[in-house]
């Protein structure tokens, strides 16, 4: 992993402190949860210079297959600026994810925190619609 891959997931990892207990893993993952919605934050480096954070939320899993999750989903359920949903037929039940990828080069910890939270933020809407009932 890059220097600059490893300052933004540092930033990140700080921005998110301020608002989650986080955790690091091995790989230098950032992972925390929120409002029951885990996410994990990963960096990669596309080519020089341009370091590139993803955030990728587990939003629901095991709904129930009587439930048309993928028509909510389509049809604009938490829908944002701010991630790409998607379903999954699961074995027990539809599982859906949201994930975000951004540039994060030149972000701030104030700016971070921001991006990271409108995205998180969305992951919980979509979670309220898809739970809610």
């Amino acid at each position: 992993m890059s220097g600059a891959v490893t300052d933004m997931l540092g930033i990140a990892r700080a921005a998110l402190e301020r608002f989650h207990d986080v955790e690091v893993d091995d790989d230098g993952a950032v992972t925390f949860a929120h409002g029951g919605v885990v996410c994990a934050v990963q960096g990669l480096e596309l080519e020089e210079g341009l370091p590139v954070l993803n955030i990728t939320c587990v939003v629901a899993w095991d709904l129930p297959f009587e439930t048309d999750v993928p028509r909510m989903v389509a049809l604009g359920a938490g829908e944002s600026l701010f991630g790409t949903p998607r379903v999954i037929r699961g074995q027990k039940g539809w599982d859906v994810t949201l994930r975000y990828a951004f540039p994060a080069a030149g972000l701030e910890e104030k700016a971070m925190g921001t991006l990271l939270m409108l995205v998180v933020g969305n992951a919980s809407a979509l979670r309220a619609a898809l739970t809610e009932g």
